[in-house]
């Protein structure tokens, strides 16, 4: 263990809700959420508001909508999330040269490494100045938790929040730990704390009182030391910068259950030539196809086989998956499909020229599943989704955001990020005056000038976009 709190953990305050947030006025200060807005739609992320409700990520979203059924659902906007993501990795960047991401919103750095901060005095002015400079950078606010190891200061961020700053002096740790919930420490989930409650164990304290053999003996060798060992605040783990993909795999869960056998072998072959797409894209082959099943029942089956070499042949992993799936049973229908390659590797010469003869595969795809998607698009060029949140643009009103839409309407409310809240007006959904549009940043950059900002506040705060009231923006919550 370190004898200063150098280790740093960001976690980003609600972060796909708080863009959300950051890019519509009106919704600032209100519930979002959002995520998958189907029948069988979980939540990605709840703001702060709608957490009072009671709704937080992974919830089924018909269970987020009956807790909080005024707050605004949103589909998510990825691009925009990696944009910000990748500004925030590159203030981590230049802080130290380990930075370890966990995700779009969450990292650890070691700020020893990069000369940044050598004692508690000057790591606290680094987690200081760097919430300030992510606020001016992406408009949306992250937590930042300082300690001695990984795991103290994960602990420590998540103490900060939202949008605070907590350090873990070293020497402190057991005190701190000690009347804390089981739950507190990484790996031990729903399942795990049931266990030790069961065995009259709640804190932290509780664990080290218990002692070792004790641990071991309610949950095995492995498990048993390593929480024992959290217990006492030993993490000697190093913050890695680069980590090593596993796995590079794709799935889709369907509104309606698939009966249909032929169909769900259109969707398997479909799902593997995405993920030979995903696969190339990040310059692997690998060894191990997977094919993940989940049925009508919510059981989970999984499947794999491991071929003699690594390829990124679209046959190849096409034929695999379909191998799996004839073990499958799908009679009683099917509410999600995987498709996964592990065992990766670099390219190899014989993956290059693969990869050259499956080239056109890849792009034509099977001919039934070209045929069908071809089938699938018809309606879509008869009316255009406009899915909810998403940026729009009207050759009249300028920009602006989905609320919601439906039975041949599109209801949008136009307003920007530096704008006042705006005005709701509806359309058809083929309105040939509205269209589609990028997102807009949250801050404007230095060299985007004076008159960029201007521009979107004209665009956001004229006429046509007026100011509602609170009743105004109840009701597109509501209606999102």
């Amino acid at each position: 263990m370190r004898t200063a709190p150098t280790i740093l953990h960001l976690d980003m305050d609600a972060f796909f809700a708080s863009v959300e947030q950051a890019s519509k006025p009106s919704l600032r200060g209100k519930a979002v959420v959002v995520g998958g807005l189907g029948p069988r739609g979980v939540v990605a992320t709840a703001s702060y508001e709608a957490r009072v409700f009671g709704v937080h990520s992974a919830m089924p979203m018909g269970q987020a909508r009956r807790l909080a059924p005024n707050a605004a659902y949103l589909v998510p906007r990825f691009g925009l999330y990696r944009a910000i993501s990748e500004r925030v990795m590159e203030l981590l960047r230049a802080l130290s040269p380990l930075v370890e991401p966990l995700s779009l919103d969450e990292a650890f750095v070691d700020l020893e490494a990069g000369g940044a901060a050598w004692d508690e005095q000057s790591a606290r002015l680094v987690g200081v100045r760097l919430r300030a400079d992510i606020r001016a950078a992406t408009g949306v606010t992250g937590s930042v938790g300082l300690a001695a190891s990984k795991m103290l200061a994960k602990i420590a961020s998540e103490q900060a929040k939202p949008d605070g700053l907590v350090v873990i002096e070293p020497g402190t740790e057991r005190a701190m730990l000690g009347p804390m919930s089981v739950r507190t420490l990484p790996g031990v989930g729903p399942a795990t704390g049931d266990h030790l409650r069961r065995a009259g164990i709640t804190t932290v304290e509780e664990i080290v009182e218990a002692g070792e053999d004790e641990l071991v003996r309610l949950l095995g060798k492995a498990h048993g030391h390593g929480l024992y060992a959290m217990a006492l605040a030993r993490d000697d783990r190093p913050v890695v910068a680069e980590r090593e993909a596993k796995s590079v795999s794709v799935e889709d869960t369907y509104d309606v259950d698939i009966h249909d056998r032929v169909r769900v072998g259109l969707e398997v072959q479909r799902l593997a030539d995405r993920c030979v797409r995903r696969l190339r894209g990040a310059g692997m082959s690998g060894r191990t196809i997977v094919l993940k099943v989940r049925r009508y029942d919510f059981s989970t089956l999984t499947r794999s086989e491991t071929l003699r070499g690594p390829t990124d042949d679209p046959a190849v992993i096409r034929e695999a998956a379909a191998r799996l799936l004839d073990s499958v049973d799908t009679t009683g229908g099917v509410r999600l499909l995987g498709v996964g390659v592990s065992g990766l590797a670099d390219y190899t010469q014989e993956d290059l020229f693969a990869q050259a003869a499956g080239e056109r595969a890849v792009a034509e795809g099977p001919v039934e599943e070209h045929a069908a998607a071809q089938a699938e698009e018809q309606p879509a060029l008869a009316e255009r989704r406009w899915p909810a949140g998403h940026d729009v643009r009207h050759t009249e009103y300028g920009h602006g955001w989905v609320q919601g839409s439906g039975l041949g309407r599109v209801t949008v409310r136009f307003e920007t990020p530096g704008s006042a809240p705006g005005r709701v007006r509806t359309f058809r959904v083929d309105d040939p005056d509205l269209e589609p549009a990028d997102p807009l940043p949250l801050v404007l950059r230095r060299s985007e000038g004076a008159g960029g900002a201007g521009s979107a506040s004209a665009e956001g705060g004229g006429e046509a976009c007026g100011v509602p009231g609170s009743g105004d923006a109840q009701a597109g919550a509501s209606s999102a």
